[in-house]
């Protein structure tokens, strides 16, 4: 389980300065933080979800782990905008015994999304090729 604080680098932002965020709810299969110090008006959220189907080796579970961060637009200076991020693991947990290949999937994803491939460093400033094509409609 997740402690209630996040505050010991768990999130960092685009300039990789850390975001603390505290636990606002948990109920059933979700879980909800909030950005410490945050503007009512304009929220930061993570949510972390998960939901299972199927029965038997036909199992599966579908965990969403997502942030919505609101901010006022830079058109009009007026109007909430909310950009959102989120990944989805859906693995086969009725059908197998071990979380590597889900494990090695994430790790893709991760690494997709925060490097250029040309080392290990890790960026957190949007510029890894996956994230890039996120940010620019790339293919």
């Amino acid at each position: 389980m997740l402690n209630n604080t996040l505050n010991t680098n768990e999130v960092k932002n685009r300039l990789g300065v850390e975001v603390e965020l505290s636990r606002l709810s948990t109920s059933d299969r979700r879980t909800e933080f909030a950005m410490i110090g945050e503007s009512p008006a304009l929220p930061l959220r993570l949510s972390i979800s998960h939901l299972e189907t199927g029965k038997g080796i036909k199992q599966r579970r579908r965990s969403v782990v997502r942030f919505d961060k609101t901010v006022v637009s830079t058109v009009d200076s007026i109007t909430p905008v909310t950009h959102s991020a989120y990944a989805v693991l859906d693995a086969p947990v009725g059908a197998v015994t071990h979380m590597q290949d889900a494990a090695d999937v994430l790790a893709m994803l991760c690494s997709f999304l925060c490097t250029t491939g040309a080392g290990t460093t890790v960026l957190f400033d949007g510029t890894g090729n996956g994230s890039k094509a996120l940010l620019e409609g790339g293919l």
